[in-house]
């Protein structure tokens, strides 16, 4: 049986106001202006698919019908690689300065629309407004912004070489991220002067198609970008296109095993990047409170939708029972619900499919006897939510210290000794990114040279800038995303 955590009295001084105040809703009031039904997007106009057939976008925030989307089948998925084909000719041989124009405005056409699009992004993805508000959609028009920087200066990246295009480049993308990953892919591929593929997850299709319109505003020629919605076979058949040079996926660590074996011999440059199972590292000379501040950040954002979240806390034993309480009063103050309201700290999960996996994994927590706490809260009655949850007492060999929850739950771990903490940090098939929390910066660097990880934050965590490369290691793919590295995962040096 699972052990419900004692209350424990606390020495710290705190102050508890109860149920005496409550937040007023702060409703989002902006329109999202969602079309009830959306084709596909190829050569630069909305086109309905061959296939005739359409799957419904559902909110998970209520489980409320957005969007009709079209599902595109082999002839759908052809006619527009052959358009991206035909695009190239042109398009690749643009100067870099006139790209650049391009970028600058749809950059800019982004920010212009930021507050429509953050609400279609939380409506079609569950995640709070102020996430998408604050954090995705500024950070999408960040990329663009970096990279139409770039678009006229590709002879600086590699001295002595110039970057050439590689063609034609598939791109599929996740759920939790739709339009930051989206600008992650698109804006690197047409700086180098590449034309796109795009497939967005299927829970999760509204903003790239909406996305489409921004394209037509900033006048981008036909064919450059084209956007092919659907499930998993509409995937297989946007990665095993014969005219795609070059695919880019960011999912699952099983799907881009698949993907790795099937373009196995085939010429195609690849690039992936899976799941995480990251470590958060709590020393006993860190400044305790920021640390907390940066465990929460650094699992509940964006439900724990977050390939790198530091979903496995390792504290070290001395400030252990201290850290954790100070951990359970702060998660008190979370407030789950609904995602438009600007109050919300924790939104909606993704999908059903999702929750039950969340469920599932927690489950298994609680039957191998692990000591489990939920943060108190009422749940809204329709849609997919789940609680903050921290597991503590976890052992290595745990299913929940293992495998990739995606959703709001933390396991803690404690270690005694900077190298115990490393094994136990690098203990894991992933490698995509670690935190480190210590008052001491030999430490800091040490830490990060050891640890088995593409990307490693000191005393911060979620840290994210279109100039720092993205990528991990083993299991978490490979290739880098942002910076001059990305830029060089879509070109050819000649």
């Amino acid at each position: 049986m699972a052990r419900k955590s004692p209350a424990r009295p606390s020495s710290a001084r705190e102050l508890l106001f109860g149920d005496l105040w409550e937040f007023d809703p702060a409703p989002e009031s902006a329109p999202a202006h969602i079309e009830p039904h959306y084709g596909l997007f190829v050569n630069g106009r909305f086109v309905a698919a061959k296939s005739r057939r359409r799957f419904d976008s559902i909110s998970p925030r209520d489980k409320a019908k957005l969007a009709e989307i079209s599902e595109a089948m082999a002839a759908d998925v052809d006619a527009a690689y052959q358009a991206a084909a035909k695009a190239f000719k042109s398009w690749s041989k643009t100067p870099g300065r006139d790209r650049s124009k391009f970028l600058f405005r749809i950059a800019r056409l982004l920010q212009d629309r930021a507050r429509e699009f953050a609400v279609a992004e939380t409506l079609d993805g569950g995640k709070p407004i102020r996430e998408s508000r604050d954090f995705d959609l500024p950070m999408a028009a960040a990329h663009f912004f970096y990279h139409a920087g770039w678009a006229d200066k590709l002879d600086h990246v590699a001295p002595g070489c110039r970057l050439a295009p590689l063609g034609v480049i598939g791109q599929v993308i996740p759920w939790n991220f739709p339009l930051l990953m989206l600008a992650w892919k698109i804006a690197p591929a047409l700086a180098t002067g590449n034309t796109v593929v795009i497939k967005p997850a299927e829970t999760t299709s509204i903003t790239a198609l909406k996305f489409a319109s921004i394209l037509q505003d900033a006048g981008l020629p036909p064919g450059v970008v084209n956007i092919v919605t659907g499930g998993a076979e509409t995937g297989a058949l946007v990665v095993n296109h014969p005219l795609a040079a070059k695919i880019a996926f960011t999912g699952s660590t099983d799907v881009g095993k698949m993907i790795q074996h099937s373009l196995a011999g085939t010429g195609k440059k690849l690039s992936l990047e899976l799941g995480g199972k990251a470590a958060n590292i709590v020393f006993e000379d860190a400044p305790l409170d920021q640390a907390v501040e940066g465990v929460i950040n650094g699992i509940f954002f964006n439900q724990g939708h977050v390939c790198c979240a530091g979903s496995r806390l390792l504290v070290q034993e001395g400030v252990a029972a201290e850290f954790t309480a100070r951990l359970k009063r702060r998660m008190a103050s979370l407030r789950v619900g609904d995602p438009l309201d600007k109050n919300t700290d924790v939104g909606a999960i993704n999908s059903l499919a999702q929750l039950k996996k969340i469920q599932e994994l927690v489950q298994s927590g609680i039957d191998e006897g692990t000591e489990i706490h939920q943060h108190a809260c009422q749940l809204p009655k329709k849609g997919f939510y789940f609680p903050p949850t921290l597991f503590s007492g976890v052992s290595m060999s745990q299913r929940i210290a293992s495998e990739e929850i995606f959703g709001p739950v933390l396991s803690i771990l404690t270690f005694r000794t900077p190298d115990e903490a490393i094994e136990k940090a690098n203990n894991t098939r992933f490698g995509l990114s670690a935190g480190v929390w210590t008052d001491k910066g030999s430490r800091i660097l040490m830490m990060a040279s050891r640890l088995k990880a593409g990307v490693v934050w000191a005393n911060t965590y979620h840290k994210f800038d279109p100039a720092s490369p993205f990528g991990g290691y083993k299991e978490s793919g490979f290739g880098r995303e942002g910076g001059k590295h990305g830029l060089l995962e879509y070109s050819q040096l000649v």
